[in-house]
């Protein structure tokens, strides 16, 4: 389409933005992560010169690793990739690199720079601003519903998922309590009206007034949701004017604070304070846990010895396309990337050949 679409440069740049879904062979599947079916963000963009698809490139892998670190909370690595893993036709591809709680890396989003590769294969050509023709320099980036199983497989525990406020699709839930009838009406009014109180502050509530369930039942069913925060409301709370709030990421009585009260000018902030809270702190945890699992490595048994942990191995690296296929066919590690953010201090000599190198790669097993 691109070729009847461009014809001038002044039709440039073209940017396409689309949500699709896209069906794959895949001989084994893994829910969210690879499947046969699966909903992706994709773009493509089309441009006048090099410099202005390369920017294009960059900014959508910086865009994305935004999104991980302020949304989803993922501390995701941004680099390039080896020519090995770049993208078949692309001539720069800059990824997302997540670690996942089995300590596997999950290449979360990815952007190409196509450079004239794709123009010149269907002769998507335009007149310049000098009448000569020229080719179109091009880009594609993508996230897909793999981003979830990240989220999933980054946060999650034994007691199922723990979802970052920010992207919750439920961030407070209500559970009203009361064993007899008298006390029913008066203990759902209360968190009717807590809810109103939240809602009309745009946190995302819902209350769970089922009779079918106990408490109890609720109260593990929506922490395998992985709401963020929940709420109690019983008989004592209503005579007290205040609730109880529990928070997902932080496990038994120590997530628990009582006597919070119902006052809006105290309830709102409390809640969005705490909410806001988890935020970073899922954050700092993932971050925790990633940088305690990399390790820096100055030979080749280094990294073999680092991969066998589970780890990842990160160190200089100028060895060649073979030598890169052996470390993969030894360790069944990859390079993931060329981090954008290189250490300081770390020795210029690659650890499989020890000639001289410019920049540290991180190793890793992946999805």
């Amino acid at each position: 389409m691109f070729t009847q679409w461009i014809h001038s440069y002044r039709d440039l740049p073209l940017m396409i933005n689309q949500w699709a879904n896209v069906t794959r062979w895949e001989m084994r599947t893994k829910p969210f992560v690879r499947t046969l079916e699966f909903l992706w963000q994709e773009g493509h963009t089309a441009h006048a010169t090099a410099d202005e698809a390369e920017k294009e490139a960059l900014q959508m892998i910086d865009v994305y690793t935004k999104f991980a670190y302020e949304q989803a909370a993922i501390p995701v690595i941004a680099g390039r990739k080896s020519k090995v893993e770049t993208f078949a036709g692309a001539s720069k591809t800059y990824t997302i690199e997540a670690m996942m709680g089995d300590r596997k890396a999950l290449q979360a989003g990815t952007s190409h720079n196509l450079g004239q590769n794709f123009s010149r294969a269907f002769g998507t050509e335009f007149m310049d601003e000098n009448g000569l023709r020229q080719h179109v320099w091009q880009t594609s980036w993508a996230i897909s519903t793999r981003f979830v199983g990240g989220i999933i497989m980054t946060h999650g525990d034994d007691t199922g998922l723990m979802l970052p406020p920010k992207v919750a699709p439920i961030q407070v839930i209500i559970v009203p309590i009361w064993k007899k009838e008298d006390e029913k009406l008066g203990v759902l009014n209360v968190a009717l009206s807590v809810r109103e109180i939240l809602k009309s502050a745009g946190i995302k509530v819902k209350i769970d007034d089922s009779e079918q369930r106990t408490p109890g039942w609720k109260y593990n069913f929506w922490e395998m949701k992985g709401v963020p925060l929940r709420i109690e409301i019983g008989p004592r709370d209503v005579s007290s004017g205040s609730v109880v709030i529990c928070r997902r990421d932080v496990p038994g009585k120590q997530g628990k604070v009582f006597g919070i009260s119902m006052d809006a000018s105290i309830l709102v902030p409390y809640v969005k304070d705490k909410l806001d809270d988890i935020q970073s702190s899922l954050l700092r945890r993932a971050t925790l846990f990633r940088d305690s699992n990399i390790v820096d490595v100055e030979s080749y048994g280094e990294l073999k010895a680092a991969i066998s942990q589970g780890k990842w191995a990160r160190g200089p690296w100028s060895a060649s396309d073979g030598h890169e296929l052996r470390v993969k066919e030894e360790t069944g590690a990859t390079i993931r990337c060329f981090p954008f953010e290189q250490p300081e201090g770390w020795k210029k000599t690659c650890l499989m050949t020890g000639n001289p190198a410019e920049e540290v790669a991180i190793f890793a097993k992946s999805y």
